[in-house]
C-alpha cells in the first residue's frame, strides 16, 4: 500500500480510541469504510519504556497500557482491512515502533508530531518504507526549516498539525500550510478541532492528505474520543473531497455548453430605452 494523490485521501485516525478492545477496533474499521474513509490508522508503543510522567496518574497510562498493539494484534486489523477494502497503515514514536512497522511488512509510516524533530528517526524511516508521513506540530520554526532537507525526496510528505488536544479555531495558523505547499510538492492536513471545518478549509487548500481522530462514541473513555469526528462528519468530509474535485474542474475560459440557453435567450433581452 501507498498514496497516489489522485485525490485528497482521507485518514481515519483510530489511534487509541478503541480502548485495547479488537472487537471495538474492527467495528471502527467497517464504519470508517462505510462512511468514506480511504484508510485507518493506528499507533504503536510499547508501554514497558513509557518514562514517568504526569501519566501516571491521570489515567493516560492505563488507557496506553490497554490499546497497546504488539506485531500479532496489529497484523490482525491490518489484514481485517485488507481483507474489507481499507488500507491500513500506523504512527510509530521510536525505532522499536519502526521496527515493528518494517517486520509487518509495511510500506507507509506515520511519524508523529511528538517525534517530527527527531531527524534520525524520519531517516531512518526513509530508509525502510516507500513514503513517510511526517506531522509538523509541536516544532520550533528553526526545527520546522530543517525538514526542508527532505524536500526533494519524494517519500517525505509533511502534515500541517498544531498539537493541541482540542485544538481552538483561532489556533489552527494555517500559515504553516501554506508553508508546505509552498514548498512540498504533497503535503496534508492532521486536525484537532472538535469538528469537520478545520479539514474542509485545509482540503479547499490543496491538501493531499487529510486526517482526523475517528471514534463511534465521543463518551467513551480518553481524551482523543472527546474530539474525535463521528461517522456522519467523516462522510461529509468525503463529500467535501468529492465536492472540491469538482470545482477543479478545467472548463477553459469560454463559453460551457450550459449557459447556452441564457447566451441565445437571454442576451440583450432588455430594451436600453424606453
Amino acid at each position: 500500500m501507498i498514496f497516489n494523490f489522485k485525490s485528497t485521501i482521507l485518514v481515519a485516525e483510530i489511534g487509541w480510541n478503541f480502548l485495547g478492545d479488537i472487537k471495538l477496533a474492527k467495528k471502527m474499521i467497517l464504519v470508517a469504510k462505510k462512511n468514506g474513509a480511504d484508510v485507518v490508522k493506528f499507533q504503536i508503543w510499547d508501554p514497558n519504556y513509557l518514562k514517568d510522567g504526569p501519566w501516571d496518574n491521570d489515567g493516560r497510562k492505563e488507557i496506553y497500557e490497554k490499546s497497546y498493539l504488539n506485531l500479532d494484534k496489529y497484523l490482525k486489523l491490518k489484514n481485517f482491512s485488507k481483507k474489507n477494502n481499507i488500507k491500513c497503515f500506523a504512527s510509530a514514536f521510536t525505532h522499536r515502533g519502526v521496527d515493528l512497522l518494517i517486520a509487518a511488512k509495511d510500506k507507509v509510516i506515520k511519524i508523529p508530531s511528538h517525534e517530527a524533530y527527531n531527524l534520525d528517526l524520519i531517516q531512518y524511516s526513509l530508509k525502510n518504507f516507500k513514503q513517510v508521513i511526517v506531522s509538523v506540530g509541536a516544532l520550533k520554526k528553526n526545527e520546522l526549516h530543517k525538514l526542508l532537507k527532505f524536500r526533494d525526496n519524494k517519500k517525505f510528505i509533511p502534515l500541517h498539525c498544531v498539537s493541541s488536544y482540542p485544538l481552538e479555531s483561532k489556533k489552527c495558523n494555517f500559515e504553516k500550510l501554506d508553508y508546505l505547499r509552498n514548498n512540498y510538492k504533497y503535503f496534508g492536513y492532521s486536525g484537532h478541532l472538535d469538528g469537520i471545518e478545520d479539514a474542509v478549509y485545509a482540503i479547499c487548500n490543496g491538501s493531499s492528505i487529510i486526517e482526523k481522530h475517528f471514534t463511534l462514541n465521543k463518551k467513551l473513555p480518553g481524551r482523543d474520543n472527546k474530539f474525535a469526528i463521528l461517522p456522519g462528519q467523516l462522510k461529509q468530509l468525503k463529500e467535501w473531497i468529492h465536492l472540491v474535485q469538482d470545482f477543479k474542474i478545467k472548463k477553459g475560459l469560454g463559453l460551457q455548453k450550459n449557459e447556452f440557453d441564457i447566451f441565445k435567450n437571454y442576451r440583450g433581452r432588455w430594451n436600453e430605452t424606453s
